[in-house]
């Protein structure tokens, strides 16, 4: 994916809602493949030619990057940033060629170990000004204070109200090299998780798994046994992260699938504790 190319960051944050930054980047048949291969780690290889759905938030990540350190540039008791949760709404399968990105801060709120903050990331086609697809995310900015508070943090969204078939659970690890190759896939090279020293300095014990690529993994489960190998019928796509994990650990994945086959909600899970949460993926029926 080659390297956005960014409008001019605003000097202070907005006091409002509104446009924070807008961008236009590349993304190859390379780069959809790769990530896929990567997102795909301890599974067999997927059809070629077929987005991963959660490459949207791949397309997304740079400019909500540069979105953070907009709001904490200049606060020294900015320390990191914790990923809390996203939902994914895909309207059309990304395809090689350019993408118009806007991320606009929806909401601000201030609690005790920092800035919560609710960001809107719309894709567009370059070309034609199609949505392609519309993006979530809470994050919290650990000891941020400048960010003034504004909007309404949204309600986390829970599809899938009735199970209707059987629960299955499969394990997965992913080791040291699947970490590495996610992250040059997405363009995340975060330190935590490449670097020890890094993540230890950042209060880990070590490097950490990407919670995306987690996320990611649970897709590509979903796409094989529930919708018959098609990512496109994937349709939307939601999680928290709870809790993080470290490459070589042993991951639970549990699918139980809701409503007719609809949604299928998951969790994945470690030997410690819980690592994603409350996820779920919108299944279109085929051939639509």
């Amino acid at each position: 994916m080659t390297a956005p190319t960014t409008a001019p960051a605003p000097t202070a944050a907005p006091a409002a809602p509104g446009p924070l930054s807008r961008t236009r980047l590349h993304v190859s048949a390379q780069d959809l493949a790769a990530y896929r291969a990567a997102a795909r780690a301890d599974l067999p290889a997927a059809r070629p030619g077929a987005a991963s759905p959660a490459h949207p938030f791949v397309a997304a990540h740079a400019l909500a990057q540069h979105t953070v350190t907009t709001l904490t540039a200049g606060d020294s008791a900015f320390t990191g940033v914790i990923h809390l949760a996203q939902e994914i709404h895909t309207h059309t399968p990304l395809t090689p060629g350019g993408i118009d990105v806007t991320v606009e801060v929806t909401a601000v709120r201030r609690e005790a170990r920092g800035t919560r903050l609710a960001l809107t990331t719309r894709l567009t086609d370059a070309a034609t000004g199609a949505p392609l697809a519309d993006l979530a995310t809470a994050a919290l900015l650990l000891g941020a204070t400048r960010t003034e508070p504004h909007g309404t943090l949204p309600p986390a969204a829970h599809p899938g109200t009735t199970p209707d078939g059987d629960t299955h659970t499969s394990t997965h690890v992913l080791t040291a090299a699947d970490t590495t190759a996610y992250a040059h896939a997405s363009g995340d090279l975060n330190p935590i998780h490449l670097d020890e020293d890094a993540a230890k300095a950042a209060g880990f014990p070590g490097t950490i798994t990407h919670g995306m690529h987690l996320v990611a993994l649970a897709a590509e489960q979903i796409t094989d046994r529930h919708a018959g190998g098609d990512p496109a019928r994937l349709t939307a796509l939601g999680a928290r992260f709870a809790a993080p994990t470290r490459p070589g650990t042993e991951l639970r994945l549990t699918l139980q699938p809701h409503d007719r086959g609809t949604v299928v909600r998951f969790t994945i899970a470690t030997d410690t504790g819980t690592a994603v949460k409350a996820g779920w993926a919108r299944i279109a029926p085929a051939g639509e």
